[in-house]
């Protein structure tokens, strides 16, 4: 039989979001990843980061096995519009589109908007907050109550 602590970490852990942060790509520079994820981190989210230089299958495998609610993905490098369609389509051809998928990184407005309309959550641009980031993530990911 479990103690009331066990009940209530077993609990906090059916519950928290888990969040996969990836670096796709070619690109070398990882310090506002991991920015991010220990901003989600600290904010109880449990997250995974799978380091650099990930492909779009390497990222999709990953969330499948780390059962994660978001994928996070972080692009300098310019080839956003590559990389997250190929992404998109490896997730729907895992019958996981119910992963929500956030981009960050040096992203056009415009190229933002066409990510949106492919099934891209959010997109967020240098500068913006860690809180609100960790409050998209909070409001958009589908965690049972």
């Amino acid at each position: 039989m479990l103690t009331g602590k066990e009940l209530y970490w077993r609990r906090l852990a059916l519950n928290r979001i888990r969040v996969l942060v990836a670096k796709p790509g070619l690109d070398g520079h990882d310090r506002g990843a991991k920015v991010i994820a220990r901003a989600l981190r600290d904010a109880g989210m449990e997250v995974i980061y799978t380091g650099l230089r990930q492909t779009p299958e390497m990222i999709v495998n990953s969330a499948l096995d780390e059962d994660v609610q978001v994928i996070g993905l972080s692009i300098l490098s310019g080839a956003h519009m590559a990389i997250v369609p190929r992404v998109l389509t490896l997730l729907r051809e895992r019958e996981m589109s119910d992963v929500l998928v956030v981009v960050g990184g040096i992203i056009p407005e415009d190229d933002a908007k066409q990510l949106k309309l492919l099934g891209v959550a959010a997109v967020f641009q240098p500068g913006t907050s860690l809180e609100s980031v960790v409050e998209f993530i909070r409001g958009a990911a589908n965690i049972p109550a």
